[in-house]
């Protein structure tokens, strides 16, 4: 089931969309009792949700009579009650009749919304004819927890439910790969009729985040990260406080990072808090990527994706799907920056080797009292490289650039050399490193993945081999004290922590994405309250 491109005309429909009124912010209440529903419903409001859905079947001692009467009329905002049974992904497995009949007294008693299955809508909405209260909604519901159907099938199921009286249609499917979000996002936006479309796991989290760009009645936020009432659901104050939900609109762009793993990256923290201050109409995401070539055909809006930081395991792969590259990143043979012009083109950047270089510069002339007019540092400084990926041929080709005679030592010799010989330097396996010290005041830059959380206690070269060395970097910023870095201080040597080059190349970064100096104190102030 491929998906088409998402194009600018999918998008022209969402910013004329059906829906003029903002995406409403729903927090599942997921207590086993009325009373930690209660507890809930305030901690949602003070959140800032604007409804509760107050999930019934999670109730361990029901009494529809008593329970729904005091969750109902004492919840501080709007109620959605869903009762939800076990053939589509709930907990309820009793009498279907009593399960119909506690959401008929919900109707009753005051909630804003119930939700009913697309199974048993028909015979629902039934019963209910000519009983609904004035602004009482029906939201019928779909739930597919093995796929995304195709475009067709997606559009046909949305046909049923509307034919079932649904008020407010909902279908959930999930992601195998993010592109199934398009399939879902194509039918929204052309939706005659108000629309929940979730594509729940981790590559789906882009149909809940960006549901205000294209018209989405609601979406999920949780409480909490451990409750979460569907897989891939984000938490309230994330999509409030993190991602900016509120100022998403359909013309807002969107920005992310492409990546496998993907989740633990900081950057939309810094990028949608440098947005927002400076009034950006844009938003960064979490993009959980698969296939690189198969991401960029599908989203290919100016808008849609307008620009992507690129990590692990892309930065060399993603190099085939650009339209144009910037020479020292084709010389390196590996992107971090994608930026998408308004004709459509990907032009690629990489900013990892600016951010690292410029950073260790700073760090040696800090020690030296040089001023930046006099030339780089690095000229003429013998400069180890350990590790030989990315971000080795990133400090590589930079230290090179700069006048520095570069010495690459890998864990597999072959790659050490092929990068050595690119960029006329020595080639050495990381087993030499310890003895190699054929001058003092070398630099020492380590960008393998020894010392990363969670082996904190790992080190790439043991202490006493530090000695020969004037300064020391770490590309590793988890932990940002990393047990190199710790040892090279306690050696009297400067050290330069990954986080430098974290922020630097995102300055960088935010320059190509907006074409505006990136706003470096606030970058600064949150990578110390959050690395």
């Amino acid at each position: 089931m491929g998906s088409l491109p998402f194009t600018v005309s999918d998008l022209q429909t969402s910013v004329s969309g059906v829906r003029s009124n903002p995406t409403l912010l729903c927090t599942p209440l997921m207590g086993t009792t009325v009373e930690q529903m209660l507890t809930e419903m305030r901690k949602a409001k003070e959140i800032g949700a604007d409804i509760v859905e107050i999930r019934l079947d999670c109730l361990r001692n029901f009494s529809p009579a008593q329970d729904l009467q005091i969750l109902i009329k004492q919840s501080p905002l709007p109620t959605l009650v869903t009762y939800r049974p076990i053939w589509e992904g709930g907990q309820y497995e009793g009498d279907e009749n009593k399960r119909q009949d506690a959401l008929r007294l919900a109707m009753e008693l005051g909630a804003s919304y119930i939700d009913v299955e697309l199974e048993v809508a028909h015979e629902f909405n039934n019963s209910i004819y000519g009983k609904k209260p004035q602004n009482f909604k029906v939201i019928v519901s779909s739930h597919n927890f093995h796929n995304t159907p195709s475009t067709e099938a997606i559009g046909n199921l949305v046909a049923r439910i509307q034919a079932s009286g649904a008020d407010i249609v909902k279908i959930a499917t999930t992601a195998l790969d993010i592109t199934d979000v398009a399939r879902v996002l194509q039918v929204t936006v052309h939706s005659q009729v108000p629309t929940i479309a979730i594509v729940m796991g981790e590559r789906g989290l882009i149909s809940r985040l960006l549901s205000p760009k294209f018209g989405g009645y609601l979406t999920y936020g949780a409480l909490e990260a451990g409750a979460i009432s569907a897989p891939g659901q984000p938490t309230a104050k994330d999509l409030l406080d993190l991602y900016n939900f509120r100022l998403i609109k359909p013309d807002t762009k969107v920005y992310g990072i492409i990546g496998k793993p993907v989740g633990h990256s900081k950057s939309p923290l810094l990028f949608n808090a440098a947005f927002k201050k400076v009034g950006l109409n844009a938003v960064y995401v979490h993009l959980l990527v698969d296939d690189v070539e198969k991401f960029f055909n599908t989203y290919s809006a100016p808008d849609f994706i307008s620009g992507c930081s690129c990590t692990i395991p892309h930065k060399e792969v993603a190099i085939k799907c650009m339209d144009t590259i910037d020479p020292i990143a084709r010389k390196i043979g590996a992107i971090n920056n994608i930026v998408r012009k308004p004709d459509g083109k990907l032009t690629a950047f990489n900013t990892d080797y600016i951010g690292a270089i410029e950073a260790i510069e700073d760090g040696l002339r800090e020690s030296n009292g040089s001023s930046p007019a006099v030339g780089s540092p690095l000229a003429g400084k013998l400069f180890v490289v350990l590790g030989a990926g990315g971000a080795g041929k990133s400090l590589a080709y930079g230290a090179k650039e700069k006048g520095a005679r570069v010495v690459v030592a890998n864990r597999t010799f072959e790659r050490a050399k092929d990068l050595a010989d690119k960029v006329g330097g020595q080639a050495l396996t990381l087993e030499e490193i310890e003895n190699f010290h054929p001058e003092e005041g070398m630099i020492l830059a380590n960008t393998t993945s020894v010392g990363m959380k969670p082996k904190i206690n790992d080190t790439p070269i043991p202490k006493h081999a530090l000695k020969h060395y004037s300064l020391v970097f770490d590309a590793i910023y988890t932990p940002k004290d990393t047990r190199l870095l710790r040892e090279a201080k306690e050696s009297g040597k400067i050290i330069v922590y990954g986080t430098e080059m974290l922020i630097r190349q995102g300055f960088e970064q935010y320059k190509n994405f907006t074409g505006l100096p990136a706003p470096e104190e606030l970058f600064r102030e949150l990578m110390s309250k959050h690395a």
